[in-house]
């Protein structure tokens, strides 16, 4: 639970303030249908990503952070449909919040978010766990899209 506070904490609360600090944007004068698509986007990535720190300490034996990570290959939950669910929910939550704030300044920091994931995900996390589990993730790999669900 305290790499998930952690996580959410900077990468989802402080960060994002940061840049919408440095942005000079604040909080919208009115409620509108683009803040209430972007809040349902919020709820539904942060939601994604909680239960995803769920699985992992539940199935895993684990938790997502490299000083702790999971005992056994997680494949349930989320992780049966993409093999990064939890960054695809933090990013979901992110582009929820440059919509809910109008802020092309926090949509640039969404999407150097997901780069900077898909770069760790490809060059650390990937050959981390063909090393660690071998075949069963290697099975794993082919039947699971890394973004996107394969079916």
């Amino acid at each position: 639970m305290l790499y998930a506070t952690l996580f959410f904490s900077l990468v989802l609360v402080f960060l994002p303030a940061r840049v919408l600090e440095w942005a000079g944007v604040s909080r919208p004068p009115q409620i509108g249908a683009p803040q209430i698509a972007g809040g349902v986007l919020v709820v539904l990535g942060s939601g994604l990503a909680v239960w995803c720190v769920l699985t992992f300490g539940h199935l895993g034996r684990g938790t997502p952070a490299a000083f702790d990570p999971p005992r056994r290959l997680v494949i349930r939950g989320p992780y049966r449909f993409i093999r990064n669910p939890m960054y695809l929910g933090a990013g979901l939550a992110l582009l929820g919040a440059a919509l809910f704030y109008g802020a092309a300044a926090l949509l640039g920091y969404a999407a150097l978010f997901l780069v900077a994931t898909h770069v760790l995900v490809v060059t650390y996390e990937e050959p981390t766990l063909k090393r660690k589990f071998g075949a069963e993730y290697d099975a794993y790999r082919e039947r699971v899209g890394r973004w996107w669900p394969v079916r």
